[in-house]
């Protein structure tokens, strides 16, 4: 495992849920799907993938909840705070771990560098940047560019 002080830390709002990252893959993300609003209680939610190796829980993991989705996501968050960490999708593989890059306690080297699942986004949610714009996920339509 890699040293518990480097790299980037969070955790949840009550502090009793607490991990390190030491580096993230390039393809950060704002997603609009539906139950990321709703779980988020946002417009979108935005997650970094860090490889399983790159990922260490600090404290507080037996007090993590996890809801599974009808579609076999899962997302996991404090049982105390109800605030949300980490996201892992059905068809993800297993060496990856999807953090919520609101939990992070500093500044990331990366930005997020596509919008995805905008097909569903909220009627009310307007994107202003010029990010790629996706129909789902990456694999998918590119709305606003010619990818």
């Amino acid at each position: 495992m890699q040293d518990a002080t480097a790299g980037y830390q969070g955790g949840c709002l009550c502090g009793q849920v607490r991990y390190v990252a030491t580096q993230f893959e390039e393809n950060l993300a704002h997603c609009h799907c539906s139950m990321c609003r709703k779980f988020h209680g946002a417009a979108f939610a935005s997650f970094g993938s860090v490889k399983r190796e790159n990922f260490q829980w600090l404290q507080g993991e037996t007090e993590l909840v996890a809801y599974q989705a009808p579609n076999g996501t899962i997302r996991r968050f404090c049982k105390h705070c109800g605030s949300s960490l980490t996201f892992a999708p059905s068809t993800s593989a297993i060496d990856l771990v999807e953090i919520a890059l609101g939990s992070l306690d500093s500044d990331l080297a990366l930005l997020p560098n596509a919008h995805i699942y905008v097909g569903s986004k909220a009627n009310w949610d307007v994107i202003n940047d010029d990010l790629p714009q996706y129909a789902e996920g990456r694999a998918s339509r590119c709305l606003n560019t010619s990818q």
